[in-house]
């Protein structure tokens, strides 16, 4: 699943042909998504100014005019791709598409349809049931060490399962948790509550480290993630740890990477550098 820097890459990518763009048409093929499409989506949308483009967690939030958002979850297989001018045949995954003052034509496409298009009213974001108890962001300037330390205190959890609940920090998923986790050289099956403040910081600045890298790589492209142009994140080059089972250590180099499985996910770590 598109975790926070592959959703950040296709906001990044959709913001030349939205931002300011007035959608002028809006085609929705299927409605039967993970969340159905509003009956009344078309309706709303079209004619509507886009104001701006953000990001919260892993969905991705345009405004418009009419102060309404749309809300956009890419699911597991989900897709936009940007088409300019005259677009080629609607793929048959193609479940929905925006066309703009600037003859940019916006595809949303899901072959599994885990992922959804809403559309939020205006004032509602907050209490949408997807962003309601979302934790921090973990880019923002405001979340720091102490931050951190303070939401783990007390937390029997393992440090992997607490930096995979979104209600902690959002966004993060299990490539990059495997990831900082090395980085910081802290062993995922640590209790959280045990994270000293010192800990805490470096790990912070691991995740943000972690985060950018990836998103300067266009993220990371496992099986479905894609740019709006088309093209392959190559982030997956720059892997320390995940999916390297078996293989030398890159920082110690004297032990092998492990993987084991925790609440039903793949965990890969060095049993040296994380103790």
């Amino acid at each position: 699943m598109p975790e926070l820097p592959e959703v950040e890459t296709v906001r990044l990518g959709l913001l030349p042909a939205l931002e300011g763009r007035t959608i002028k048409d809006v085609v929705v093929r299927r409605r039967d998504l993970r969340t159905p499409v509003p009956e009344n989506f078309e309706d709303r949308v079209r004619n509507q100014k886009v104001l701006g483009l953000s990001r919260r967690s892993k969905y991705i939030l345009i405004s418009l005019e009419s102060r309404e958002t749309i809300i956009v979850h890419l699911g597991m297989s989900g897709r936009i791709r940007i088409e300019e001018g005259n677009p080629c045949e609607p793929d048959k995954h193609d479940h929905i598409e925006f066309i703009t003052d600037s003859r940019h034509c916006i595809r949303f496409g899901d072959p599994r349809r885990f992922g959804f298009v809403d559309l939020i009213q205006a004032g509602q974001v907050d209490l949408y049931p997807s962003l309601a108890k979302l934790g921090p962001e973990p880019l923002d300037a405001d979340f720091v060490g102490d931050v951190l330390y303070d939401r783990l205190k007390g937390r029997q959890t393992t440090m992997k399962a607490v930096l995979m609940d979104q209600r902690i920090l959002a966004g993060l998923g299990n490539i990059y948790v495997n990831e900082a986790l090395f980085r910081a050289g802290i062993a995922p099956q640590k209790k959280a509550g045990s994270l000293s403040r010192a800990q805490a910081e470096k790990l912070v600045m691991v995740i943000k480290d972690v985060l950018q890298e990836a998103i300067s790589a266009g993220g990371s492209s496992l099986k479905d993630h894609r740019q709006t142009d088309g093209e392959l994140g190559y982030f997956q080059h720059s892997f320390q740890v995940y999916g390297r089972e078996g293989e030398a250590c890159l920082n110690c180099q004297s032990e092998i990477i492990q993987r084991m499985v925790q609440q039903g996910r793949s965990t890969f770590y060095c049993s040296s550098c994380q103790q």
